[in-house]
């Protein structure tokens, strides 16, 4: 070609090795990248292999496996370790959850959380103002949930070191090495330590509660074989049926023996052991509620005693030695008239500002219509339905008919949930004597 000056075919020939050699090279490299990719990305979309599966667990059994497998297994717990759910999710650390001696949660006052004033504010600017539908309706407390909890008080029923009275004799009448107990009058023994040492006390107060205003206490004597929790709160719902009456009313409900047919009444068989409960339970109250000024309202509200079944004894001493029956507006007896039918008549005989129920199955019959001929006898108006509302004085005695069980009495009695038909109609009354109880439903006194 004119003009070029061709190269010796030496020249190409070396030309072309060292871009066949570059081209090679650069072949090797690609190669070397993209063939564990490609493996890695086949990987992911295919199960385990199951020979690597068996060889690894070969390998946890026999302890001798080739290399190959060996860096198979390997890899597999590297991953496993590093992927496991404690890996994760580690469990947090006692110090990660409270704060150390140097840290502290941040204390804030309530004047933290009150409305601030804008700070560029133009003089002729109104104060900062909640948004409100009624901007001039006059403070209300917020809602709350109930407060429902156990709470310990050395004036509960048990554990007691005293007398049996209706034996005088030590309560405690059983030693076996260490241990003390009791025989009860069916023969058999309750140890102390099991049965007789739970000072606890079930406490409720309904989120509409208001201690400002007329309101009462009830005190609640389970029956044998119960705990409170179990029993008295889940399956009679006892503290539901005080919130559900909407009456302005609290509950507590002292453990008495613990799942035990026994009926002992511990503290509440001693002189002002009634006294002693309601008022160291004021000053529990008080805490609970959260106003410490509210224990004096609380040491003098009436009080409406509820007994059912094996509960009819704490009730009947209660009422003859507890130092403050007259404060006692009303007793509900739920199938629970077994015996103390002379301290029932005295009280309703001697205290004729408040109500009087016994209702009754087929188990109590017999001394329920002793204790209406005793009353009767003695010139007291004896009524035998709950159709109308709770009066001072009124003396009720209903008997239920077949298909009520005593288990379940007190959720289903002449109705359903009769404690709480207590309260409602007990709120419902007009007379002046029972003015301290007040309904916060107003539906509530149409029944």
């Amino acid at each position: 070609m004119v003009g070029a000056v061709p190269k010796p075919r030496a020249d190409i020939r070396a030309d072309r090795t060292a871009s066949g050699a570059r081209g090679r090279a650069l072949r090797t490299a690609l190669i070397s990248v993209l063939v564990p990719l490609s493996l890695t990305l086949v990987q992911c979309g295919k199960a385990p292999n199951p020979a690597a599966l068996a060889a690894n667990s070969q390998a946890n059994v026999q302890g001798n496996v080739p290399a190959n497998v060996q860096v198979v297994a390997k890899t597999n717990q590297q991953v496993a370790s590093s992927d496991s759910f404690e890996d994760r999710f580690p469990a947090p650390q006692f110090r990660e959850r409270f704060p150390s001696a140097s840290e502290g949660f941040l204390q804030r006052q309530m004047s933290d959380f009150s409305p601030k004033r804008a700070v560029q504010q133009q003089p002729e600017q109104a104060p900062y103002k909640v948004a409100s539908l009624a901007p001039q309706a006059p403070y209300q407390r917020p809602p709350r949930e109930d407060l429902t909890t156990l709470v310990s008080m050395k004036s509960s029923a048990f554990p007691y070191f005293g007398n049996n009275p209706a034996s005088d004799a030590p309560f405690l009448n059983i030693s076996k090495g260490d241990r003390r107990g009791h025989r009860s009058y069916s023969g058999r023994v309750f140890w102390q330590d099991e049965t007789y040492n739970d000072n606890r006390v079930l406490m409720h107060v309904p989120e509409h509660f208001d201690v400002r205003k007329p309101g009462v206490i009830v005190v609640f004597f389970h029956g044998n074989g119960a705990t409170l929790e179990r029993d008295v709160r889940d399956r009679q719902l006892v503290p539901q049926q005080v919130t559900d009456s909407g009456a302005n009313a609290i509950l507590l409900a002292p453990q008495m023996a613990v799942d035990a047919a026994d009926s002992s009444a511990g503290k509440f068989w001693q002189a002002g052991g009634l006294k002693r409960f309601i008022d160291e339970s004021a000053n529990h109250l008080a805490r609970l509620t959260g106003d410490p000024n509210s224990a004096r309202a609380f040491a003098n509200m009436p009080i409406v005693i509820v007994g059912y079944s094996g509960g009819f004894l704490p009730t009947a001493w209660s009422l003859e030695v507890g130092g403050i029956s007259d404060r006692v507006r009303g007793v509900v007896l739920l199938d629970a008239v077994y015996g103390e039918m002379d301290k029932f008549a005295s009280w309703i005989e001697s205290h004729r500002s408040g109500f009087f129920v016994s209702s009754y199955t087929h188990y109590t019959a017999r001394r329920d219509r002793e204790l209406m001929s005793t009353l009767r006898q003695k010139g007291i108006t004896v009524s035998e339905d709950m159709d109308g509302p709770l009066r001072p004085g009124s003396v009720v005695f209903v008997e239920t008919g077949d298909g009520i069980t005593h288990r379940d009495y007190v959720t289903r009695a002449w109705t359903r949930d009769p404690l709480k038909d207590v309260l409602v109609k007990m709120s419902a009354t007009p007379s002046l004597a029972l003015t301290r109880v007040a309904s916060t439903n107003p539906s509530a006194s149409s029944r």
